[in-house]
Formats: C-alpha cells, structure tokens, sequence
C-alpha cells in the first residue's frame, strides 16, 4: 500500500497489561488495554471515547511510546514502530507528538515558555538560533501566545495559556500525527470552544493528523470524523461519527450517548441508565465485558465474548455485540 495513500496509524490486536503484587509468589495482571486494532486516516481527527478507566489514554501512551506495549502492532506511516527500542523510535519523535490532559502537569514548572516551546527544535531539528526564533515565534502567533509571554513560567499562566504552550510544544516541529490526551478536560466551558477551535485552525494550516482521547462526546461529535468507543480496555463500535452519533448500534454506545447534556425537557426520560458497579480489570467478566451492565443482555452475552466484525449492510461500521449482526 502506498504510504501516501494509507492510513497514518494502524493499530492491530494492542495489548497492555500491568502487574500488580498481590503475594510474593503471585502478580494481579491489569489489563488496561485488551486487543484493540483500528485506523487512522491521513488528516483526519480520529475520535477514541469512553468512560474514565476504559484505556484510551494507555492505548495512546503505547502509541506515543511513554508505555512499552505488551503485544500487538502499531504502524506508522505503514513502518512498524510498536517494537521499536527507545533508542530506534528516537526519529519518530519528531512526526509524532502529544499534547496532555492536565497542562500544568506536562509543563516543566522551572521552564519559560520560550524554553518549553523551543525545546523540541533543539532535540529533533538542526535549526540555526535564528531560525528556532523565527519558528518560535510563527508558532506564538497562531497559537494566540504574545511576545510578552515568552519569559513567563506555567505558574503565570491562565489554563487556557497552559493549555496553548502544550499545544505549541506539540505542533512546532511539524508532525505528521498529534494525539489530543483529553485536551479541553481541564479547562472551563468558554476556554474550551476556543481551544478546540484553534486545534482545528492549525490541522488546515499544517495538514496534521488528530487522535482525540475524550470523555466528552460532544467534542467528539464537533470535530471528529470517525470514531471508535472503548470499555474495560476493548473496542465496543466504531465508524463515521456522523453515523455512530445518530444511529448508535452497541447498547455502551446509546447509553454513552443519552447522557449527553441537552436542553430538552424531557431529557431524564429518554436516557438510557446503566446499573451495577463498572467492573475490575483485574478480574474481567465472562461473556461480553458490558453484560454485567448491560439493559440488553441475553444468556449468551454472559457466556461468550463477541468478537468486533463488520455491520451487515454496513461498509464502514464495526460492532461486538451477540444482539447485532
């Protein structure tokens, strides 16, 4: 497949487990991330959405290479790098980059923000001095950073500013693909539509390629436009956002959905409530991982997993479910 052509990213069968002690002679495994595989296309915003603990910001945190996958593949740009020794994944460094959740947390509190944006043109470039400046400062400036922020440090700095230095840092070596760990999560309401705005402005000025981690789906509906959902570390559906969001197939996926805020009157009637406790990693449930909470579960769901495959009639939507076929 022409690498022009091609998805950017393709994830197949990713596992990560962590290890627990629980004895001296026994380890509880923690399966974070449990066989996922997915696309990304070429400038894109690919959505990954799901509860908090579902594994989407460990699956980008193998992708990213700050975790060590346990198995599985990750392809980039159709070169396998899910293998990859740090020293071996150093030039991918430059192509992929990542901007956090909390940005008071991935920012070097003892760093300015000139130092913290030009840092990775020092680590992946060989810039001369004034061609880091010139660059530092067309970055500034679509950003929406002044001059007079360049000798501030973090703790100076509203969120939203945070949350634009981390974005700059993630953007100013031009990348091919940057994941989005939960970018707005942190900020308030009218921060976040700007935020996101400017995320959108910069993917048409550079041609970028987004992987959104979110909880919030309605950022996911805003700006992605595929999507795939996790729970308890597995894929449950994916497909066009435009689709998944009007005619959700998996039951997660509608109960997801019907928890979105509207402002429709009768909105408490029409939301789908999950019951029971979400269930450990450590100790998964037979069947289907969504039968413990699941309002549509059958016999069969508690006793066989269903595996991902694609919609009948249904080009590009995939579902785990026993109910659809």
């Amino acid at each position: 497949m022409d690498e022009k052509n091609g998805p950017i990213l393709r994830i197949e069968n990713l596992k990560k487990v962590f290890y627990k002690k629980k004895s001296f002679f026994k380890n509880d495994e923690i399966k974070a991330v449990n066989d996922i595989s997915f696309e990304v296309k070429r400038g894109s915003i690919f959505g990954l959405v799901g509860e908090s603990g579902c594994g989407k910001t460990t699956a980008a945190r193998c992708i990213v290479h700050l975790d060590t996958l346990t198995s599985g593949k990750i392809f980039f740009n159709q070169a396998e790098i899910g293998s990859l020794s740090p020293v071996q994944f150093r030039p991918y460094r430059k192509k992929i980059q990542i901007a956090f959740q909390d940005p008071a947390d991935s920012l070097n509190p003892r760093f300015t923000v000139k130092q913290t944006i030009i840092e990775p043109l020092k680590l992946f470039t060989n810039f001369s001095n004034s061609e880091k400046k010139i660059k530092l400062l067309q970055i500034m400036e679509l950003v929406g950073l002044q001059p007079e922020h360049l000798d501030r440090y973090p703790h100076q700095l509203s969120t939203g500013q945070q949350q634009r230095v981390s974005v700059a840092r993630a953007i100013i070596t031009n990348p091919d693909l940057v994941v989005l760990d939960e970018p707005t999560s942190a900020l308030d309401i009218s921060v976040k539509g700007r935020i996101l705005e400017l995320l959108l402005e910069l993917q048409e000025h550079f041609g970028t390629t987004y992987l959104l981690i979110s909880h919030d789906l309605s950022n996911v509906k805003q700006v992605c436009k595929e999507t795939a959902v996790m729970y308890l570390g597995s894929i449950m559906e994916t497909g066009p956002t435009k689709k998944l969001f009007s005619s959700p197939l998996h039951p997660y996926t509608k109960a997801l959905l019907s928890a979105i805020p509207t402002m429709e009157v009768n909105r408490n009637k029409n939301r789908l409530k999950l019951v029971g406790e979400l269930p450990s990693p450590i100790n998964l449930p037979r069947g289907c991982l969504f039968s413990t909470r699941c309002p549509e579960v059958t016999p069969i769901c508690k006793e066989i997993k269903p595996e991902i495959k694609p919609v009948l009639n249904s080009e590009d939507q995939t579902v785990a479910c026993h109910l659809i076929n």
